[in-house]
């Protein structure tokens, strides 16, 4: 693996290049936004209400089924944002959340807003922490993509990075899968991941790629620096096209007799190696 103080002098000047562009990416108009959306279970409404409550428009419950103690801060929380409440029969909550675990509750809320590559690096310049962020290359289902937002999240992570094709957009099943974490990490859509990723090269962050195939075991590299990790869907793993474009490979050693891991369990393991080598991963913080 190369020397990162070649890159190191790069990320001093961060604030150069963005000047060189004019300020980082042009922004045009409002920022990308996915259609209206229903979130649903306990954990995604209340963190949709704690984090974003302007963007919840209504609140759908059943009578009986929501907890006592779920309920008393949902409506105190609705209340206070002036968000309408409806009591709706059980049958109505189970279209909504398109048959998943609701809980006794749905939140509408407004299109998710979708950040821009550049706000996920000057979120970590803000944190005073070296950029991390996992990028995603072909994750389609909803499950996977709501649990790896959950684990960036909870590791430390600056954002989430898909592409806007070939890739499930953030959904009510991701919301219900991150645990409402999606509302607190902010998720980029890029047109060409590709070219994503030479963009973070120039901004100092070092990419690596999970490759099954992969010889070095992702604990014999350095993570503790600016870093892009990139997890591949399951099967096909990361493109070709994009391997070519990530700065080394890193393998999880296994002892079973199953060749490969789900990609968010993948995705969850490299974070935990990178937040353990920050020192930023706390004992009991997930329980």
């Amino acid at each position: 693996m190369r020397q990162r103080s070649s890159r190191g002098s790069e990320r001093g000047e961060r604030g150069e290049q963005r000047g060189e562009r004019g300020g980082g990416r042009e922004r045009v108009g409002e920022r990308e936004r996915s259609e209206q959306r229903y979130v649903y279970g306990v954990n995604p409404v209340l963190e949709s209400l704690r984090a974003h409550a302007e963007r919840v428009e209504r609140l759908f419950v059943t009578e009986g089924q929501l907890a006592a103690k779920a309920a008393a801060e949902i409506f105190s929380r609705a209340r206070d944002a002036g968000i309408r409440v409806e009591r709706v029969p059980r049958e109505r909550l189970a279209a909504m959340a398109d048959g998943g675990v609701h809980q006794g509750v749905v939140a509408e809320l407004r299109g998710f807003e979708y950040a821009e590559l550049e706000d996920l690096l000057e979120a970590a310049e803000k944190s005073g922490r070296p950029p991390l962020l996992v990028v995603l290359d072909g994750i389609q289902d909803p499950h996977n993509f709501g649990a790896i937002i959950r684990s960036a999240h909870a590791m430390g992570a600056h954002g989430v990075v898909i592409a806007k094709d070939r890739a499930v957009p953030v959904t009510g099943v991701v919301a219900k899968a991150s645990a409402g974490a999606v509302e607190h990490c902010p998720v980029a859509r890029v047109v060409n991941l590709s070219r994503t990723l030479e963009e973070l090269k120039e901004a100092g962050v070092w990419i690596a790629a999970a490759d099954p195939h992969s010889t070095q075991p992702l604990w014999s590299a350095r993570l503790d620096g600016p870093l892009a990790l990139v997890v591949g869907a399951e099967g096909a793993g990361v493109r070709q096209g994009v391997l070519e474009h990530c700065d080394f490979r890193l393998g999880i050693p296994m002892l079973g007799q199953v060749g490969s891991l789900n990609a968010s369990v993948s995705a969850a393991i490299l974070l935990y190696e990178a937040a353990r080598q920050r020192g930023t991963a706390r004992p009991g913080a997930g329980s």
